[in-house]
């Protein structure tokens, strides 16, 4: 069997810890506020744009549909639906080549296309809220005008950053390939030695792959959440 690979302890949400106990690295806690990170995020332009946002008066005006539970059960649906899609994706239900090749072509293309998918999927959604939400009241009018411009500001640096995992990923296959081969050497050069069962890291790869995948998932759904949360509450 392929051995446990060592698993740093790191607080934060899901899908950082899990990247970082993919890539083995203690990540210290940022001695930087949220203000400060975001502060060297925004350039003038955004910035004027959030003030904007904030100072100006935003009344609603009836062009877009209401809220209600429907629109609350289909935003469910639709997250239930990407989950079943990134279970239900080839790179873990078919058999490749990559036990004996060691390829990781498949799991890169299978990756950024769920990453495709994730990203259009979810900004339809948070546009379609964001305009209903604008329909309340002259406050959740300004909350989704800020969200808005938070979101033309912070979008092109997270699929900057969501971007790079799928190398992160290639580098977790090379290791837990290389691993195996390290044991079934051992295995052989000593009579003693636990063997590997042969491809079985293939399928540890695929599990976190998945893993990695569900907490992306649930990342670029906390805008949504988000916006939920205002909608229900307004």
């Amino acid at each position: 069997m392929v051995p446990a690979p060592h698993w740093t302890t790191v607080r934060g949400p899901t899908f950082i810890r899990l990247l970082a106990r993919l890539t083995d690295v203690d990540v210290a806690p940022s001695k930087q506020s949220l203000s400060d990170r975001l502060s060297h995020w925004l350039d003038w332009t955004h910035a004027v744009a959030l003030s904007t946002a904030l100072d100006g008066t935003h009344a609603p005006d009836g062009s877009a549909p209401r809220f209600g539970s429907a629109e609350e059960d289909e935003c469910a649906r639709t997250r239930s639906s990407l989950a079943l899609s990134i279970a239900g994706d080839r790179a873990f239900t078919e058999e490749s080549d990559a036990r004996e090749t060691g390829d990781y072509t498949l799991f890169r293309q299978r990756y950024l296309a769920l990453q495709r998918k994730m990203l259009a999927t979810t900004g339809h959604l948070r546009g379609r809220l964001r305009d209903m939400l604008a329909q309340k009241n002259a406050e959740m009018a300004q909350l989704a005008a800020v969200d808005a411009v938070m979101e033309r500001a912070l979008s092109p640096r997270e699929q900057m950053l969501l971007a790079s995992v799928p190398r992160v990923l290639e580098e977790h296959f090379e290791r837990l390939r290389e691993t195996e081969r390290k044991t079934q050497a051992d295995a052989q050069a000593e009579e003693n030695a636990p063997a590997a069962t042969p491809g079985a890291w293939l399928d540890v790869f695929r599990r976190d792959m998945q893993s990695v995948l569900l907490a992306e998932l649930d990342v670029r759904f906390q805008p949504v959440e988000g916006l939920l949360a205002a909608l229900r509450t307004s």
